[in-house]
């Protein structure tokens, strides 16, 4: 039998967790200087034209104001090998960034080495996403290394990509 969302949290939470995704980490330049990392598996591409992307924040994050006020934030994309940096900003509090390698990009938003992609961004609009606040950026910058393997996330437990490639038959029948 189905349950209600409102019934099951918990259950809820483990059904959204059949749905595999990437991992990445939101970066910026808080308005005082310091830096933001946040780890998180909530990121879309939401448009071409103009290239939007979004990504949402936990209500009570505690980097969420200084997030709202920055002047552009990055997004980057975790290959395979970092799953310790996953771990590392996936923390509320403490020092996320010694030892983290990292150059400064749009708005100076750190860039993480290594990253699978890079999108750097500009805010573009802000929605209430219930406990969430969803970010909307536009790209302004990006770029990508193709020859890693992401970082999958998937049942509420890193994974890894199964090698059995196959082409799509085009065009899929979806909408893009």
């Amino acid at each position: 039998m189905a349950e209600t969302a409102d019934q099951n949290s918990r259950a809820l939470r483990r059904a959204l967790g059949q749905f595999a995704t990437g991992v990445a980490v939101i970066t910026a330049e808080a308005a005082d200087g310091s830096v933001i990392g946040l780890t998180m598996s909530s990121f879309n591409s939401v448009s071409m034209d103009p290239p939007l992307v979004l990504f949402s924040i936990d209500r009570k994050a505690f980097s969420l104001a200084a997030m709202s006020e920055a002047k552009g934030y990055a997004v980057n994309i975790l290959g395979s090998d970092q799953e310790h940096l996953s771990n590392k900003f996936a923390k509320a509090l403490g020092d996320k960034w010694t030892a983290v390698e990292h150059t400064l990009g749009y708005c100076a938003a750190p860039l993480l080495a290594g990253a699978l992609a890079h999108f750097e961004c500009e805010p573009y609009a802000q929605y209430d996403g219930g406990d969430h606040v969803i970010f909307v950026g536009r790209v302004v910058r990006f770029a990508a290394e193709t020859t890693s393997d992401p970082l999958i996330f998937f049942r509420g437990s890193y994974r890894g990509l199964a090698k059995q490639e196959r082409s799509p038959q085009w065009p899929l029948p979806m909408h893009y």
